[in-house]
């Protein structure tokens, strides 16, 4: 549409003429499009993008849609045709079309604004859990038909429940997605990253735009992937995302831009494409013919004529040799091509940037690298991780106090959203376990508290979309729907759930259950759509154990603690660590901690149960132990 009619002299200047024409980007602001979205869906029985919705003056929809070509074609009525009907309809007949206008919108704004508040049992994580393997493509993994999104928060979900046993076909689900979507030309086997979505059910075929938040979650995924499985290609995935993200992604001052474009010189994925010639140049005759036939590259070509690297095709053993032996070999040889590749593929143009600084995205990030960070035992990823923290800090919190939703050239944007909120407490809550510096803990619970205070739904629970205080739109919505990623609202659930566990403070948790509640209803009718709101409620439904750590943070024994324990997929266990020496910034969070004391001296470690303790010891293995029994 935009090259077909927003850029179109003719289209231009019949919109200009009867309208008053509004192009909204999604990312800056989420809250004007989710509540056209949802009268789209309401109206037409679909959605999606690009979305194209006629308003009256006073903001209420009348007609909406998403893709129209210029001119009517193939069943499908033209923009211009359709602008033309809109216009004289409303200069015949303005009074009449007011009045069935208002009238729908009363309709829809009442359904859209029903409760779908339920009982938020744990059959809903487990009906999720088998819509996924239901959905399953055994052969090339993923959930559904073309096109494939990558949804990682599906594969957070299925991890959980594999780490409990509960389901032999899990693991073949998690491996079978987690090395098709890397063998596939959604991955950029080049400079590394993941595009966007697959167009096709290989994984062959990707849109070409790359963003920030999928390449952060899928960085989370591998981790904690390799985490639970222990194959070493998930650790070197992760660690190629966040390098791409380094590398091309990050900020000067250290906060990371949104997006990649998908075209470059006019062409989709031109950037990306490669013929035998254009290798050989790089790699010379003999190397270039193994390497091109190792990724699928040819004369005829897989995508207008050229060839997207990819590995889906590659014969098992030759993947598998890549794998297995990631220093020698011939997986040697192709790190080594990959990168004369990579720095040819430099001097191309590069597809634009698009260099704005989202709070939300920037908070997936912060996760993904201090998850990364402690598992691995990467003190850079936790560096870099600190240092975008600072940056959201420094460069998206106004005088105020008040938390942004974007920053650009010096600039800051709206005010924060729920995704903002949410993703933001939730970098601070990683951050906290891997560092176990006791001032992100405390900085999750004012955002959470900033969180409540503005957005808060008192009566049904959940989150409202945006504040109370903003711009009134149409109208108020909450989201709990888990698409191309988690919604504010699950992860908000988790925050919650998380922090009243850390703290022991009954009011977090009962906020958490509160908008689990709030969605519950909703959930159950469509659970494969509510994966990272399953995983809060799965959450909910544990036990929960906390590990308390009493010692100095310079102590051999405590590094070895660190070293053994952060590596542990742990997903329903806190931990917490308590100073010998130092200010009591943690018994300020966590009052109950100050009742914690040292043996003798030694780093002491408590391992609890709904805090319910064993007995206190300073023997790692023991501990260790402890915990891979349980």
């Amino acid at each position: 549409m935009e090259r077909e009619s927003f850029e179109d002299e003719e289209v231009a200047a019949y919109f200009n003429q009867h309208f008053v024409c509004i192009k909204v980007d999604r990312e800056e602001r989420p809250d004007i499009d989710a509540v056209y979205m949802q009268f789209c869906q309401a109206l037409t029985g679909e959605g999606g993008w690009p979305l194209t919705a006629f308003l009256t003056p006073d903001q209420k929809p009348f007609f909406a849609g998403t893709y129209f070509p210029k001119h009517t074609r193939h069943g499908r009525i033209g923009l211009l045709e359709l602008a033309q009907q809109i216009a004289a309809r409303w200069q015949r007949n303005r009074s009449g079309l007011e009045a069935s206008i208002e009238e729908l919108t009363q309709r829809i704004e009442s359904a859209l604004t029903a409760s779908v508040a339920g009982r938020a049992d744990l059959a809903i994580a487990d009906a999720a859990v088998a819509a996924l393997q239901s959905r399953f493509d055994e052969r090339f993994g993923g959930f559904g038909e073309a096109p494939k999104f990558p949804t990682p928060h599906n594969l957070m979900l299925l991890l959980r429940y594999l780490k409990q046993n509960r389901g032999g076909s899990i693991r073949n689900v998690v491996e079978t997605t987690l090395d098709s979507m890397y063998r596939g030309g959604i991955y950029d086997h080049v400079g590394f990253g993941f595009c966007r979505y697959a167009t096709d059910r290989e994984w062959m075929v990707p849109h070409f735009e790359k963003m920030l938040y999928d390449n952060a979650l899928l960085a989370m995924v591998y981790t904690e992937a390799y985490q639970v499985l222990r194959h070493d290609r998930y650790r070197r995935i992760a660690c190629d995302v966040i390098s791409y993200v380094l590398r091309d992604m990050t900020h000067p001052d250290g906060g990371f831009y949104s997006a990649e474009d998908a075209d470059s010189e006019g062409e989709e994925g031109r950037f990306y494409l490669w013929t035998p010639t254009e290798v050989e140049a790089v790699l010379g005759t003999s190397d270039a013919a193994v390497y091109c036939q190792l990724y699928d590259i040819d004369e005829i070509g897989n995508f207008a004529g050229r060839s997207i690297p990819n590995l889906v095709h590659c014969a098992d053993e030759l993947v598998q040799a890549m794998w297995e032996n990631p220093g020698t070999g011939l997986a040697a040889r192709v790190r080594r091509w990959q990168d004369a590749l990579r720095q040819a593929r430099a001097q191309r143009i590069r597809p634009a940037r698009d260099d704005k600084v989202l709070t939300a995205w920037n908070g997936l990030m912060i996760a993904a690298l201090a998850k990364a960070g402690r598992v691995f035992q990467q003190k850079t990823y936790t560096r870099v991780a600190t240092r975008a923290a600072q940056f959201i800090e420094s460069h998206l919190v106004g005088p105020d106090g008040r938390l942004s939703a974007r920053y650009r050239d010096g600039e800051r944007g709206q005010p924060a959203f729920v995704d903002d909120y949410a993703f933001w407490v939730w970098a601070l809550l990683e951050l906290y376990e891997t560092t176990w510096d006791a001032s992100y803990l405390a900085r999750a619970i004012h955002w959470q508290q900033q969180m409540v205070d503005r957005l808060w739904d008192a009566d049904q629970g959940g989150f409202f979309l945006s504040g109370h205080d903003v711009e009134p739109l149409l109208m108020r919505l909450k989201e709990v729907y888990d698409g191309a990623a988690p919604s504010g609202n699950s992860v908000a659930a988790l925050n919650l759930l998380r922090l009243g566990r850390f703290t022991a403070d009954e009011r977090w948790t009962e906020m958490g259950r509160r908008t689990l509640a709030a969605f519950a209803g909703e959930a159950a009718r469509h659970p494969a759509g509510y994966a990272f709101y399953a995983t809060a409620l799965w959450y909910a439904h544990q036990p929960g154990r906390e590990i308390i750590i009493v010692g100095s943070s310079g102590a051999p024994e405590t590094a070895l603690l660190r070293e053994r324990l952060q590596p542990l997929f742990l997903p329903d266990t806190t931990t917490l660590f308590k100073p010998l020496h130092g200010p009591e910034e943690l018994a300020q969070v966590a009052p109950y901690t100050s009742e914690y004391t040292s043996a003798a001296g030694k780093t002491t470690v408590y391992v609890c149960q709904n805090y319910a303790c064993q007995a206190p010891t300073a023997d790692v293995d023991a501990v260790i132990r402890a915990l891979q029994d349980g």
